[in-house]
């Protein structure tokens, strides 16, 4: 079998490469060992963001009263019911989103386990039976990643969920331990606790440690409300089970304790998939992590062989997978030489209110040897956050000193991940805060959010009436 494009792997990447290839009239076969679609549709953004929809929905209800006049309640979740119609939901994008495709621009997916041999070429062990080889002019590797759990004494013993197992409980559980204070941990610790499950969070520095502090703290007070515990700068130094739940022996600053809960959910990152795929006998080289190592046009240190998405340690998002997907065709095929630009790439957890961020930190923009001007807008200093009675969070600015220009963007507040493209705009367009103040902005939207931190660099806002310029 002989084709234009071999590509192992079925994920955003994977299937943005195979249009963008087929487009150009190439051959392409797709091999897949697991279910079609990777990552994203089957067990990350589709349903835990369907799920944290639920939640947010049960969540309202619970907290209607700070709408005075409004009455409301919740009854316990039907989980089952709940995953059951998430899980329905992942299918139905799937084969819409997915294997539809695959058959409207005519490209053959193969159910196997494909490794590389001498040539290079494919071997893949099928799943209906027997081997096939699968020959290339070109190869893409977009196997993305995986759940890693850290090496805790104790811990293969008492058993743990990953953010994708959880998806496979039989029932809510009454209490959960989250190891982890990033995207995934505090999305799915968040989630649990709004469906009913008591729930303590670890973390090893500050929750969304990748974050403004001012973030970070914000954060930390919205969970303490909704009742979820969080150890700061904490480690766990040992696991056992105990009365079919889980023990915890917990380091943190003010001393050693334990903790226990019916569950444990490990969140502390996912590792790339290049185990079996035999990329040593291609001369193709891996990181410290396991990632395929690759340069800025993703070209492996096989020049026939490619790699995209997260199997190459890069930010873990679909639409940066996507990108890649894309950029490899134009290189591979046109020699185009392209490469992206990660400075104005954004990133959303979404915990509720939600975090987004885009450009440098005030960390890293000092790291850089910048001199800066920050600025802190509270979220009860937007009228949108007002009338919608919920004005927690914030909106921080990093800017240069001298000049003005925008460096960063992070913030804290329900829409986070919509605002932030606005500063995604102001940053490739190389804009001020003093242009971002003066644009026009919709009165009573979250946007305005941004404009209103513009302002404070050279005003009081709270001494501006509605909507004033």
């Amino acid at each position: 079998m002989m084709f234009d494009l071999a590509i192992v792997g079925s994920g955003g990447a994977a299937f943005a490469a195979a249009i963008a290839a087929r487009r150009e009239n190439r051959s392409v076969v797709m091999i897949e060992r697991g279910t079609v679609g990777g990552t994203c549709v089957n067990t990350g953004c589709v349903p835990s963001k369907a799920l944290l929809a639920a939640a947010e929905a049960r969540h309202v209800a619970l907290s209607a009263e700070r709408f005075p006049g409004v009455r409301a309640s919740a009854d316990e979740v039907a989980f089952t019911e709940l995953l059951s119609a998430t899980h329905d939901l992942a299918a139905g994008m799937r084969a819409e989103k997915y294997t539809d495709l695959a058959s409207e621009y005519g490209w053959e997916i193969l159910a196997g386990h494909a490794h590389f041999v001498d040539g290079p070429a494919l071997e893949v062990d099928l799943a209906e039976g027997g081997t096939t080889r699968v020959d290339a002019e070109h190869y893409l590797v977009a196997t993305g990643s995986t759940p890693w759990a850290p090496p805790i004494p104790g811990i293969t013993e008492v058993g743990y969920l990953s953010s994708t197992t959880a998806l496979e409980l039989e029932r809510l559980p009454k209490s959960m331990l989250v190891l982890g204070g990033g995207y995934i941990g505090l999305e799915q610790a968040q989630l649990f606790a709004r469906l009913g499950t008591q729930v303590t969070v670890i973390a090893r520095s500050q929750l969304a440690s990748a974050e403004e502090p001012e973030v970070s703290q914000a954060l930390e007070g919205v969970f303490a409300d909704e009742g979820i515990t969080v150890h700061r700068e904490s480690r766990i130094a040992a696991l056992r089970r105990q009365n079919d739940g889980v023990v915890a022996t917990v380091d943190s600053p003010d001393g050693r304790r334990e903790v226990r809960a019916e569950q444990l959910l490990v969140a502390t990152g996912r590792r790339p998939v290049t185990a079996g795929l035999g990329l040593e006998h291609v001369e193709v080289k891996l990181g410290e992590r396991g990632e395929i190592l690759v340069d800025e046009q993703l070209r492996t240190s096989n020049p026939r062989i490619w790699a995209a998405g997260d199997v190459v340690g890069s930010e873990q998002f679909v639409y940066v997978a996507s990108a890649h997907g894309g950029l490899v065709v134009d290189n591979a095929f046109g020699d185009a030489g392209r490469t992206l630009d990660y400075r104005t790439l954004p990133r959303v957890t979404f915990t509720s209110p939600s975090i987004a961020g885009v450009g440098l930190t005030e960390a890293q923009a000092r790291e850089q040897g910048l001199a800066v001007d920050t600025r802190v807008l509270d979220m009860d200093a937007v009228p949108r956050a007002v009338v919608n009675r919920d004005t927690r969070g914030l909106v921080k600015l990093v800017a240069e000193a001298n000049t003005g220009r925008l460096l960063g963007a992070h913030v804290l507040a329900e829409g986070a991940g919509d605002v932030i493209t606005i500063a995604v705009y102001v940053l490739a367009n190389h804009m001020t805060v003093q242009q971002m103040a003066q644009q026009w902005t919709p009165y009573l939207t979250m946007g305005e959010a941004l404009k209103l931190a513009a302002q404070t660099f050279t005003r009081d806002v709270a001494k501006l009436s509605c909507c004033a310029a």
